[in-house]
């Protein structure tokens, strides 16, 4: 048994190092890019944890820290980091037309606008209106 747990443990602080250095790596291919800013969406991790169905994937993805390391290498690098609001809806918001679609669930996957007929990835107009977002505040 206790060599059964201590393989375990083995097994697991490789994985958690896999995940680490992962995170290393994607942060500063972002940072290496050298954009003007960065925006990042305040998000109520808490409140994610709660759902018993995500928790573990949500834990296990370190927001808090790509957040962290994100900050800390755009400082390094003279990057302007931005936070946007959590209370700012940029996959409400249209990119085109910047209509608000209040009714818009977690399960459409496809942002359809209905006052300019725009059919976008709903991940990529997010990302487009945070873009936006850092524009203006830049």
């Amino acid at each position: 048994i206790i060599k059964a747990e201590k393989k375990l443990l083995k097994l697991n602080h490789r994985l958690t190092n896999i995940r680490h250095n992962y995170l290393h790596q994607v942060t500063t291919e972002i940072i290496n890019r050298k954009p003007k800013f960065i925006v990042l969406e305040d998000l109520n991790v808490k409140g994610m944890m709660k759902n018993k169905y995500l928790s573990k994937a949500i834990a296990e993805q370190c927001f808090y820290g790509f957040y962290r390391q994100i900050e800390y290498k755009s400082l390094w690098n003279n990057i302007k980091f931005i936070v946007a609001d959590r209370f700012y809806s940029s996959s409400k918001i249209c990119s085109c037309c910047g209509a608000i679609k209040n009714d818009l669930k977690l399960s459409d996957r496809v942002y359809k606008c209905e006052r300019c007929n725009t059919l976008i990835d709903r991940d990529k107009n997010a990302s487009i209106n945070l873009m936006n977002y850092g524009k203006s505040i830049a």
